[in-house]
């Protein structure tokens, strides 16, 4: 049971991390996702001027484009905690992008400067209880107007969900912006910077409405509708032809470069895996000595069936089907055991231990595996056991 624990949580943690880091990505409805070429994946990317979304509405097939901010700030309670957070910043009014579970009420306030939406796992963590409480991020004001679920990436910074307007002054509160841009050979060439002006600090007084974003405002993706019936791998090739310096996705396919990035070029993805392989062995360990034991406790009786005439095949039978018992007997509290867990984690914690049908049946296969291999060891003594050990005192 105890190794039949072990690889269901390390494979389902596995599942479940590598599941959550794309939960936005699933939830959207984009055709296509254009980013910087630099982008790594889907948190870790270079912004572009919003100017560019203009020359994406020209594109052949394009029915939509909408903009999406991604930041990162500081987030201080009423007490005063401090928490790293992941800001999104979207168009309440747009068609493409929907945080979880959220109601034309909640929609309709983030219109409204400076309000937010987070995730109910976030909620500890930001000092919140229900909608209506406040805090603030960097030197500006945040008023809670909605809770969200099924958003929350397991390996990154609390998410806050704001209007495009409410996340621009969030993530630039306390810089300004400028941004330069130069007339190359066929296309146009732009740089950001970013000046500090004032260390962050508590409100002091209520401050004016966001900006309108403006042509160098820094976005983070374009969310691109495709018209009915234009090929999609044609609407992409025409969309980094009209926009340089910008690679264009389909939603599989940043999907996978991202769950690709968190599984091979960070030490998650191994350490996980170690902990299943270590899981394995460990499993086969006890098994092979649990058998092992059992047999050395019974080797009259197995001297006994040699001596009637028995063949090898027949108590190799015996003992294999004493290894699919254990197997068995193993398999359900520990499945029963992990379900609970899971349960429990993702209510209290908010963490994804991922148990699908197919990962079950793939353990419920190792198990077996792991078992009759285990018999081997059992197996090798009883081939040696001496049909005359019966008449031994």
């Amino acid at each position: 049971m105890f190794a039949v624990s072990l690889v269901t949580i390390q494979t389902g943690i596995l599942k479940g991390f590598t599941r959550s880091t794309t939960l936005l990505i699933q939830q959207s409805s984009a055709d296509i996702w254009v980013a910087s070429e630099n982008i790594v994946n889907f948190e870790l990317t270079e912004p572009f001027p919003l100017v560019q979304i203009r020359e994406a509405r020209k594109v052949e097939g394009v029915e939509r484009v909408e903009p999406l901010i991604i930041g990162s700030g500081r987030w201080y309670s009423q007490k005063g905690k401090l928490t790293s957070v992941r800001i999104f910043g979207f168009d309440p009014n747009g068609q493409m992008f929907r945080p979880g579970k959220v109601s034309s009420e909640m929609l309709e306030s983030l219109e409204q400067p400076y309000t937010v939406v987070v995730d109910k796992t976030s909620l500890r963590s930001f000092g919140l209880n229900e909608a209506g409480d406040t805090a603030r991020v960097r030197s500006l004001p945040a008023r809670l107007v909605g809770i969200t679920q099924g958003t929350q990436s397991l390996v990154s910074s609390k998410f806050v969900f704001a209007s495009l307007e409410n996340a621009n002054a969030y993530t630039t509160s306390g810089f300004s912006a400028g941004l330069t841009c130069q007339l190359g050979s066929g296309d146009i060439t732009c740089v950001n910077s970013y000046e500090r002006e004032s260390q962050d600090s508590p409100i002091t007084q209520t401050p004016a409405a966001p900006a309108e974003l403006g042509a160098d405002t820094p976005v983070t993706f374009m969310l691109v509708r495709i018209k009915p019936g234009v090929d999609l791998a044609m609407a992409k090739e025409r969309i980094q032809q009209a926009l340089p310096q910008t690679l264009a996705f389909t939603r599989d396919e940043l999907i996978a470069q991202t769950q690709s990035y968190w599984q091979t070029r960070t030490g998650i993805g191994f350490i996980l895996r170690l902990g299943a392989t270590v899981g394995v062995i460990v499993g086969v360990v006890i098994v092979a000595q649990i058998l092992y034991t059992s047999v050395s406790e019974n080797l009259k009786e197995f001297g006994t069936l040699k001596a009637m005439g028995a063949s090898d095949w027949t108590l190799y039978s015996v003992i294999v089907e004493q290894a699919l018992w254990m197997a068995i007997l193993g398999y359900v509290p520990g499945m029963v055991l992990c379900w609970g867990l899971s349960v429990w984690a993702l209510a209290s914690q908010g963490i994804v231990i991922l148990i699908t049908p197919l990962s079950a049946v793939g353990v419920l296969g190792v198990t077996v595996l792991m078992c009759v291999g285990s018999a081997v060891f059992a197996i090798q003594k009883v081939t040696r056991v001496d049909p005359g050990i019966v008449f031994k005192a």
